[in-house]
């Protein structure tokens, strides 16, 4: 075998060291983070902190084209470009390990940094960086000289028969680093340490979630024991659902519901340890148990939430049966200070939203929410505990795993989205969705239902209207409702034509505003235009 071939096997086997080193760093950061009660591994801060800088352009992109997978994508992101640096650095390594250890301190700055910048770090924060930088290193000076080649032997030492005064060779002395066996023994060593590491990472990766499952919640809310409410939204009356294939039911599913947050690992807050604080520019600051909280009296209702991140016709909004307790209800108790404008909610994850406080004490149902459609709210959408307020985007109210209500100005706090250029206030625009036809199939000349959901959270939605090809408009028929803070649903019967067409629709609210067409992007305060889907009529 030639040198360049030797040199490309050795550099081959190092970037296998430098994923070796990088999945022990994975294994030992969870089983730490497990083990410790940090907030996550590195790979999750390091992720986190890429949320908090992503800008609002990718946002949406990461919204719109990967959906509840957005999350998933990034973290599989992070796990391939760490891949692909360690098997450099594993690489680098076989040259010189000062090189591999410079890369790992490097790799170790930015989970270091992550951590700590958290909004909920605390010491233990560091630890599953630390420990996954001291196995990473272990592994690279375990592995790394089974890999690199052989000193070259010293000169063979020569010395005469005493008798017959011939030269006679010594045996070749072992050079400054020369491995004792040969490099067939070498290499089966370096596979057998490879075997025993990927061993001790998976095993470290899986301690590491089972510890984790510890902290999970599931089973507090699965006991969980919902009070009957003390209000109780009037009965759905009949035709709420118009029954048209296709089209969005009513109520959405918990399972269904959308979920868009900056949470990677979902937090679990138990109902025995929540509290909530209500403090700042109040006249008595209130903590509330979560006991405390369901003793209260309880409100039910139907509200709809959207994203303000919701594209024109988009799937970012759901509507659900809320239960919860008067959040205006606590802020009166507290005493509300003159020139407090904004109710500043902290996640427990760290996350904040600033709510308009003349919005909450209007008389809508702004609800601290404890359960969804009948059920404990699911972690996913903040067990135990969330807001819901109706009429504003959800990034300026419906703060999940709530745990800390700061009574402040607007002008003296921003919170997380508004800190990345959103708007401080954000109330929901008037808007519709085209759910039926798809567009995805041709349809057959004759009546054709043309069906949606139309959305103007607390002002409710008095008309709405569809068009084909910008032609005249034709009022829908709409659905009943049960009150203003919900979607409608609408159809309208269209004597379809073959060959293509545009139809387009648009909502007017009991304020008397209607849609606008003008075009506008998610930032910096929610999307506007038409609906408008292309159909192809046989």
């Amino acid at each position: 075998m030639s040198m360049s071939g030797r040199d490309g096997r050795r550099l081959g086997l190092g970037a296998i060291a430098g994923l070796l080193a990088a999945g022990t760093a994975l294994g030992v950061g969870q089983f730490v983070a497990g083990l410790t009660g940090a907030s996550g591994s590195p790979v999750v801060a390091v992720g986190e902190l890429q949320i908090d800088f992503t800008p609002p352009w990718l946002k949406n992109f990461a919204i719109a084209e990967f959906g509840p997978d957005d999350k998933l994508v990034l973290v599989s992101g992070i796990l391939a470009v760490l891949a692909i640096f360690a098997a450099i650095i594993g690489a680098a390594a076989t040259r010189r390990m000062a090189y591999g250890l410079a890369g790992l301190a490097v790799f170790a700055a930015v989970g270091l940094t992550a951590a700590a910048t958290r909004p909920t770090a605390t010491a233990a924060s560091l630890l599953p960086t630390l420990a996954a930088t001291a196995s990473a290193a272990a592994v690279l000076l375990i592995l790394i000289p089974l890999v690199k080649p052989r000193a070259a032997a010293a000169p063979r030492a020569v010395s005469y028969d005493p008798v017959t005064a011939d030269p006679v060779a010594s045996p070749p002395a072992a050079g400054p680093g020369e491995a004792s066996e040969p490099e067939d023994m070498r290499r089966r060593s370096f596979l057998a340490a490879s075997a025993a590491t990927a061993g001790i990472a998976a095993g470290a990766g899986l301690a590491g979630r089972l510890l984790a499952e510890r902290s999970s919640v599931a089973s507090a809310r699965k006991a969980l024991r919902i009070p009957k409410p003390s209000v109780t939204t009037q009965t759905l009356p009949d035709g709420v659902n118009l029954g048209i294939p296709g089209l969005a039911p009513f109520v959405t599913s918990n399972t269904s519901f959308y979920r868009v947050d900056t949470a990677l690992v979902l937090p679990q807050v138990a109902p025995s340890s929540w509290q909530l604080r209500i403090h700042g520019m109040v006249n008595r600051e209130i903590t509330l148990t979560f006991e405390e909280l369901i003793k209260r009296p309880l409100i039910e209702d139907y509200v709809t939430l959207c994203c303000v991140s919701n594209p024109v016709g988009g799937p970012y909004i759901g509507n659900a049966l809320w239960l919860g307790a008067s959040l205006a209800a606590v802020l009166r108790e507290a005493g509300i200070k003159a020139g407090a404008d904004q109710l500043l909610c902290t996640s427990v994850d760290g996350f904040t939203s600033g709510t308009p406080v003349q919005t909450v004490m209007d008389g809508r149902d702004a609800l601290l929410a404890v359960a969804m459609n009948g059920q404990p709210l699911p972690v996913a959408h903040g067990f135990p505990v969330r807001m819901v307020v109706p009429g504003l985007y959800g990034y300026v109210s419906a703060t999940k795993w709530v745990t800390d209500i700061n009574v402040t100005t607007f002008a003296g706090n921003y919170a997380y989205w508004a800190q990345r250029g959103w708007s401080q206030q954000a109330p929901i625009k008037t808007e519709c969705r085209i759910d039926v036809p798809t567009g995805l199939t041709t349809l057959r000349a004759g009546s054709t239902a043309v069906a949606g959901v139309a959305w103007a959270q607390h002002k409710g939605i008095e008309a709405v209207e569809v068009r084909v090809d910008a032609g005249p408009w034709h009022e829908a028929r709409l659905a009943a409702v049960p009150g203003i803070d919900t979607w409608r649903q609408w159809v309208w019967e269209w004597d379809a034509t073959p060959g293509g067409h545009v139809l387009q629709a648009r909502a007017t609210d009991k304020t008397g505003y209607t849609q606008t067409a003008a075009q506008a992007q998610p930032e910096p305060n929610g999307a506007t235009g038409y609906p408008s889907l292309s159909v192809t009529v046989s």
